[in-house]
């Protein structure tokens, strides 16, 4: 009876332990980076921050909100630029439109107007305009866009009016991948001493993120493909809309890329962990650690706080949830 006494509460004492090390987190379970890694959930539903924009003289019964771009202001208030698509600008019928939230957690921000429109004496394409996006660094915001034909800048001391770059030529546009191969959909960072610059384009018809870096966001490095092909797929709009961020937690970068779903005719988000920020996988999905149903997806964060914001299906708006992070 003694004997089975004891048998009894060594199983229950393994019973505890292992209830204990489930419930905790891999560092109290002694578990590195190598065992689970770190990746982004949608953490509850979603609010609607834009619509479809009265674009005045402009309006279509057509347009479309497509690309966009949300970065914080130097006065704390949330910015959104959106690619407004079929309108009345002529051309290729695109234009930016602006929105202001005073929190991120607001609903319908504040219609701003047109924001910009292409400039053809700076060689941008009549109507071409194509994703906004904005990053602040030390004391200026600089935001990047696409002309339908290559990659250009703009800067702001304030995250809100912004003077496009103009290059020796006279020209807004930095750099491409070759004319008709719609070099889009830019985003910059840094880390270290360099500018990092993500973008899509299409050389044979075959879609693939691209990055640059720099370290005066004037002269730009030879271009790397850092994201092609796998299962995400290899078609013009497989590469889409790239988002790179480092996670200090995971001591990884995060790779957010669009793309279209096999068998349906929606996008979803497919996201990719690697250590090195010009390698998130070639025709391989060794970097994948999952996909999002989200479309032309830009994450940004508050402190500790992030939160996911894309396009609501149907192209009518913009909506924003938060995202958390979770071990797999």
């Amino acid at each position: 009876m003694v004997r089975q006494n004891s048998v009894i509460a060594m199983l229950l004492a393994a019973v505890f332990v292992i209830a204990h090390l489930a419930c905790n987190t891999p560092e109290e379970a002694g578990e590195t980076a190598q065992d689970r890694v770190l990746v982004p959930e949608i953490d509850g539903d979603w609010w609607q921050v834009a619509g479809n924009p009265d674009l005045g003289e402009f309006n279509s019964d057509e347009q479309e909100p497509t690309a966009f771009g949300m970065w914080q202001a130097l006065d704390g208030t949330w910015q959104l630029w959106g690619c407004i698509r079929k309108t009345n600008v002529g051309g290729n019928t695109r234009l930016f439109f602006r929105w202001e939230g005073e929190k991120i957690t607001d609903t319908d921000w504040t219609p701003k107007g047109v924001v910009m429109v292409a400039d053809p004496d700076l060689g941008e394409t009549p109507g071409g305009l194509q994703s906004p996006h904005a990053t602040r660094f030390a004391n200026e915001h600089v935001l990047v866009y696409g002309d339908w034909e290559n990659i250009c800048l703009s800067r702001s001391s304030d995250g809100k009016s912004f003077d496009r770059q103009v290059g020796a030529e006279g020209k807004t546009g930095m750099f491409n991948e070759g004319l008709g191969n719609q070099t889009r959909d830019p985003m910059i960072t840094r880390f270290g001493d360099s500018y990092y610059l993500y973008y899509t384009a299409n050389p044979g018809g075959v879609g693939a993120i691209y990055a640059r870096t720099s370290t005066d966001l004037r002269s730009w490095s030879e271009s790397k493909i850092v994201s092609a092909g796998g299962s995400a797929g290899s078609d013009w709009l497989d590469a889409e809309v790239p988002v790179v961020l480092y996670l200090e937690k995971a001591e990884a970068f995060y790779l957010f890329r669009t793309h279209s779903l096999p068998d349906t005719e929606r996008m979803g988000t497919s996201v990719y962990r690697s250590t090195d920020p010009l390698d998130f996988g070639v025709n391989n999905d060794r970097h994948l650690v999952t996909t999002l149903p989200s479309e032309a997806t830009w994450i940004v964060n508050e402190g500790d706080d992030y939160y996911i914001a894309a396009v609501i299906p149907g192209l009518q708006g913009y909506r924003v949830s938060r995202l958390k992070w979770v071990y797999k």
